[in-house]
């Protein structure tokens, strides 16, 4: 038997040297923060991995999901080795997991109320959101929106203005009634909210319809080229995400992240407000949402629902503000009311004011 040729064996002994000894330096993106995980051998497995993800977060092997480690469109299982993952340095891996003590706490059981002592209450809704808009696999898909989601312009960004995002069925129109012009359901007081919002919020429409449906409902309402407002842009139900709540199952919300992804020097948390007549569209950005009253049944409803005239004058008195994210919207008739109420004290006073007698001039007239 004849021996192979010495540089053919040279050359698969450095093969195979590169092969065991090539390494590489990957991310892990968990809770918002980075972890760097080097010198992976690349002829390791992925319980390996997890092992050395486990020194860095805490998170033990067991209660980690990589979420973008696959292989052939599933989650690489821990027996998968590395080399047969397309991975390269500098790889970003993001991990939902999460540690021990933190699963304990979560799991005890809170202590029985004392009879006669009042506990604060919490909204079972709100826990879900706040838990919701911090998850690591829907900021990813806000992140994929941002980079990919494209917006057709229709007016430039104002510098200084803050910024209104608004739903359309139930919001601004009742799409459901019958009705023999589009104009026939329309809100009362559609253009006099616009044209008051527009002079200090710059106008975004996002519904959970396709783009020719809300291009067609606007032109109906005469809204896209109304000389006393413009619009922004349109967003349809591609810019929407998927979340999975213990209340709702798994839903598609209105993350306005990616709006402050897009547009990062005008807009972000502190002067955006929303309105959409379904609360859980709020889920990635709870604090920044109003629940609008719903407007159906447009030919019972139409001369008396005033919804939109109130929240103008909302939107007036919040606009003052240099932080939205301290207001509660749900309190927004009573913000109002409360609004109302030192104006007309301010009144009062003045007018005590100049119905006091002044004192006489203590200088003689000449």
């Amino acid at each position: 038997m004849l021996a192979p040729p010495l540089d053919s064996l040279g050359k698969d002994m450095e093969c195979e040297e590169q092969s065991s000894d090539s390494s590489l330096d990957i991310v892990i993106k968990w809770n918002g923060n980075d972890y760097d995980v080097k010198n992976l051998n690349t002829n390791s497995d992925v319980k390996t991995l997890k092992e050395e993800i486990f020194k860095c977060t805490g998170v033990r092997p067991e209660r980690q999901k990589l979420i973008n480690l696959r292989i052939s469109g599933k989650m690489a299982p821990d027996e998968c080795l590395l080399n047969t993952i397309n991975l390269k340095t500098g790889t970003k891996i993001m991990m939902v997991g999460s540690k021990e003590e933190d699963i304990a706490e979560a799991s005890v059981v809170p202590p029985k109320r004392e009879k006669g002592r009042k506990c604060k209450s919490y909204d079972s809704e709100d826990f879900d959101e706040e838990r919701v808009d911090k998850m690591e696999i829907h900021l990813a898909k806000v992140q994929n929106r941002v980079d990919n989601y494209e917006i057709k312009m229709l007016n430039d960004p104002r510098p200084g203005k803050k910024l209104l995002v608004l739903d359309i069925d139930y919001t601004l129109f009742d799409h459901r009634s019958a009705a023999e012009s589009g104009l026939e359901l329309m809100r009362p007081y559609l253009h006099d909210f616009l044209e008051s919002a527009y002079e200090n919020y710059d106008i975004v429409i996002w519904s959970a319809t396709d783009m020719r449906w809300i291009e067609r409902k606007m032109t109906v309402l005469n809204v896209t080229n109304n000389v006393a407002y413009k619009i922004m842009f349109y967003l349809d139900n591609a810019a929407m995400i998927t979340v999975h709540t213990p209340k709702y199952g798994v839903v598609s919300v209105k993350p306005l992240g990616v709006i402050w992804g897009k547009f990062p020097n005008n807009y972000n948390k502190h002067n955006t407000i929303m309105f959409d007549d379904i609360r859980r569209n709020f889920l990635m950005n709870p604090k920044n949402g109003l629940k609008i009253r719903p407007f159906r049944e447009a030919h019972l409803n139409w001369e008396m629902d005033k919804e939109l005239l109130y929240l103008a004058q909302y939107l007036v008195e919040i606009s003052k503000l240099d932080d939205f994210s301290k207001l509660n919207h749900r309190n927004w008739e009573k913000f109002i009311k409360k609004g109302q109420y030192k104006k007309e004290k301010r009144h009062k006073r003045d007018r005590t004011d100049s119905n006091e007698p002044k004192p006489p001039d203590s200088h003689p007239k000449l």
